[in-house]
């Protein structure tokens, strides 16, 4: 009798074992996909089309999209993104097997390992551009001194050596330049267009040397889209519907002057490592041609008043304002940002897309390289 106990004990425990064996490799497995060689942090800068809820803690902001029907799409309620659900920077996350990128300025969120994002919109290249009371936005170089803090902050966690690693694995996605030239300060007035976009650039590429001698070497530029074509464009052109060519003429300049300056960084910065996303085209097909990208309306935003739902700052806001059925069949969700599906459409090129789109190659051979 106590034998037959002892075999059927010995099998309860083997069987146990060999349930277990499976599942402490998949964890080990798992742990070492979090390793730093596999581990690969996202860092967000830039404005309103990455902005992830920064500005919800600013004192006065230059905009917020904390408020129905922002957000109603995937995260059914309103976290700051200016869209009816997630953006670019979301789905390169989720591409890069992350979490959501929290905010910088989220009370609590300390927890910097697999990234931050910095983005605020309103935001511009220049400190000028949308400058005034103090809380407004958080321009470009202050998103960068925020990086700094980051840095100091895991080093205290991990050590200096894990955070170099970490710093140097990492994806630093930018997006900057539009408020710049949507909607220019009183310096813009003082120079050529010529010598406006030279200014911008010459900031993006002050703000790219200081993340690199931090550490950062993989990093993702998102061109200026065609905004010059959003409905509050066509809303506020002389020739209603139609794109703005003063604002078309400044994008052009900085698509064409931007990638000559990567490659010039890249002549000067061995390890510096990039990719050029070609927003502009990219967002004009749908515009031009949406029915073939799976789109039903280019020239109405989702949400919003007035003539295109163009009125800025419209949508949730102003009494009377509409909302569309169905946000996956708009290229716009409010006046000038895109929707969710266009962004997750976007997302998909900057990841795999081919060397017509992005330069000089997708953001996937480059964390795989």
């Amino acid at each position: 009798m106590a034998s037959s106990r002892f075999h059927i004990y010995f099998l309860v425990l083997f069987a146990t074992a060999i349930i277990l064996i499976p599942r402490i490799t998949i964890a080990n497995l798992h742990h070492q996909d979090h390793s730093p060689k596999n581990h690969i942090p996202l860092f967000v800068f830039g404005d309103s089309l990455f902005d992830v809820g920064n500005n919800n803690y600013l004192k006065n902001p230059i905009g917020l999209a904390n408020f129905w029907p922002y957000g109603q799409t995937f995260f059914h309620h309103a976290t700051g993104r200016f869209c009816d659900g997630r953006l670019i920077s979301d789905f390169i996350a989720e591409y890069l097997k992350l979490p959501l990128i929290l905010p910088y300025l989220q009370p609590g969120n300390h927890q910097y390992t697999d990234g931050v994002n910095f983005a605020s919109g309103g935001a511009g290249a220049l400190v000028e551009t949308h400058q005034g009371n103090e809380g407004r936005v958080i321009d470009l170089k202050t998103q960068v001194i925020y990086l700094k803090n980051v840095k100091k902050h895991i080093s205290k966690q991990i050590g200096d050596e894990e955070t170099k690693e970490l710093f140097s694995k990492a994806i630093y996605l930018i997006s900057i330049g539009g408020n710049d030239y949507m909607a220019p300060s009183d310096v813009f007035k003082s120079f050529s267009q010529e010598d406006y976009v030279g200014m911008v650039l010459g900031n993006l590429t002050s703000v790219i040397k200081d993340i690199y001698k931090i550490g950062g070497r993989n990093f993702g530029f998102v061109g200026m889209g065609a905004f010059d074509c959003a409905p509050n464009i066509k809303l506020l052109n002389k020739e209603k519907g139609s794109c703005n060519k003063e604002i078309s003429s400044l994008i052009e300049l900085h698509n064409t002057k931007l990638p000559n300056t990567l490659k010039e960084i890249k002549g000067q910065l061995q390890e510096f490592q990039y990719v050029f996303f070609d927003f502009y085209t990219t967002l004009l097909e749908r515009i031009n041609n949406p029915s073939y990208f799976g789109f039903k309306e280019a020239n109405v935003a989702c949400c919003g008043a007035g003539l295109y739902r163009g009125i800025l700052s419209s949508c949730g806001l102003v009494k009377g304002y509409e909302v569309c059925d169905n946000a996956s069949e708009y290229v716009f969700f409010d006046s000038v940002h895109p929707t969710e599906k266009t962004y997750k459409q976007l997302a998909k090129l900057i990841w795999s897309g081919d060397h017509k789109v992005t330069m000089p190659y997708n953001l996937n051979t480059m964390v795989e390289a």
